[in-house]
């Protein structure tokens, strides 16, 4: 079978349909780029010849398609922005936010801010008043490969360096070179390609841009995507001024927190050394196509390859270094305590400010807590454990705090550098309490 002889050939329908991306986990929402817009800024391959090029795997179905979309486009933001907001958008054009609706939700924000910083002590944004951008799900999507750009790039740099081929290796067989070409291409663009699929699945259900505690660029407004508040509101039955509030108050705090500077730098250094440190098996993809042999195996043999280069982990080879351990027990404890905080703040105002806040709340942290595999794939290679046990660890801390404290203890939490709590702190509240009451 000839392969594609060009860029249109990515173009043409009937080949789209042939491209199956039956388990792709963490890309099932590619499986949604049919449609030849969808590909756009995908589809222009480059050169498929020479030792390292893909013409050699022009005649493997589905393999041969996903290697020349792989090869499109240089890996970076833009080609993670290009898939995420194809996913994002489910392939259909979305409308822009009503500007009633806009209004209504900016005069939330001004209601969240000053409840926010009454309680807290702290400014959701320092310096100038709290701004938000009310985005459709495209929209959010775009803020966030940008906004996380930092973090993609450590990734990307990471995988790459360890795929870098030895030069001590010396020259192989054709197939060797091949191999080493497309394992040197393969990681960075999966990635890419990876994380802009995460980003778009996340935008279909992300109610602001919290929904993971990772810290956005200082300056910029907060998020809501209003699309999502409100079908979310339809799916549970929930009163929508109610529920807009709610999301408010929840964006808000989290500026709060990560608008003090120690508190952001402490959770952006430890992201960065964390996404920074992966260690890759550089001969992976050799070892995944190993024993490929479509003449021998037919169909089978297509589908167990499919099914092996299903997962991104085990497509990129990336495995948690010793640094990288070493790092988890505090980030894993920081992550803990600034969700318990925010917790623990939205109860304090949400509780006397909303009148259905505990039906709010309960059906709002189940959410957050019933992501798929495939939504867990960013969380994991950022270093996050956002499951049920770390948000229960959070709220025993907070809670702990408060009982032995008051209120005003708990606010200490965020006051300087050296009162952020160590990971034996974050489950002994009474400890962290009398470290920071020690003279300095």
């Amino acid at each position: 079978m000839a392969g594609p002889e060009g860029p249109d050939d990515l173009k043409d329908p009937e080949r789209l349909e042939g491209l199956s991306l039956e388990g792709l986990e963490g890309l099932e929402g590619l499986a949604g780029l049919g449609a030849p817009e969808g590909l756009s800024g995908l589809d222009e391959p480059g050169d498929e010849s020479g030792p390292g090029g893909l013409g050699d795997l022009g005649g493997i179905p589905v393999i041969g398609d996903l290697m020349r979309m792989l090869q499109g486009a240089a890996p970076g933001a833009g080609h993670a922005r290009e898939v995420g907001r194809a996913i994002a958008s489910g392939g259909v054009s979305e409308p822009n936010i009503d500007p009633a609706a806009r209004m209504a939700v900016e005069q939330l924000v001004r209601v969240a801010e000053l409840r926010v910083a009454d309680a807290t002590g702290l400014q959701p944004s320092p310096g100038t008043a709290l701004r938000v951008e009310v985005v459709n799900r495209v929209g959010w999507s775009d803020r966030t490969v940008g906004d996380y750009d930092e973090l993609f790039s450590a990734l990307n740099q990471s995988m790459a360096a360890s795929m870098t081929p030895d030069p001590d290796d010396g020259p192989g067989d054709p197939m060797a070179a091949m191999m080493a070409g497309l394992t040197k291409m393969i990681g960075p663009t999966m990635l890419a390609l990876t994380t802009g699929a995460m980003v778009g699945r996340m935008a279909q259900y992300a109610l602001g841009g919290y929904v993971l505690p990772v810290p956005r660029p200082a300056g910029k407004p907060m998020l809501i995507t209003l699309p999502n508040v409100d079908e979310f509101g339809r799916q549970w039955s929930l009163d929508p001024d109610d529920l807009r509030l709610w999301v408010c108050l929840h964006e808000a705090v989290y500026c709060a927190v990560f608008g003090v500077h120690h508190v952001r730098g402490a959770v952006s250094d430890l992201l960065l050394r964390h996404a920074s440190g992966f260690e890759t098996n550089p001969r992976r993809l050799e070892e995944l196509l190993g024993d490929f042999d479509p003449i021998a195996g037919g169909p089978e043999a297509f589908a167990a390859l499919q099914s092996e280069l299903g997962s991104p982990e085990a497509l990129l080879g990336a495995v948690r270094s010793p640094a990288q351990e070493a790092l988890l027990p505090q980030l894993t404890a920081l992550m803990a305590v600034i969700t318990g905080y925010v917790d623990h703040t939205m109860d304090r105002i949400g509780a006397d400010l909303i009148g259905s806040y505990s039906r709010l709340s309960e059906a709002l942290r189940r959410h957050r807590v019933e992501a798929s595999e495939s939504d867990r794939f960013v969380e994991r290679l950022l270093g996050l454990e956002l499951d049920q046990t770390q948000y229960e660890r959070g709220a025993a801390f907070a809670s702990g705090v408060v009982e032995r404290a008051g209120a005003e203890g708990l606010q200490r939490l965020f006051s300087h550098p050296d009162n952020l709590p160590t990971p034996a702190e974050v489950d002994a509240a009474g400890l962290w309490l009398a470290r920071i009451d020690l003279p300095h």
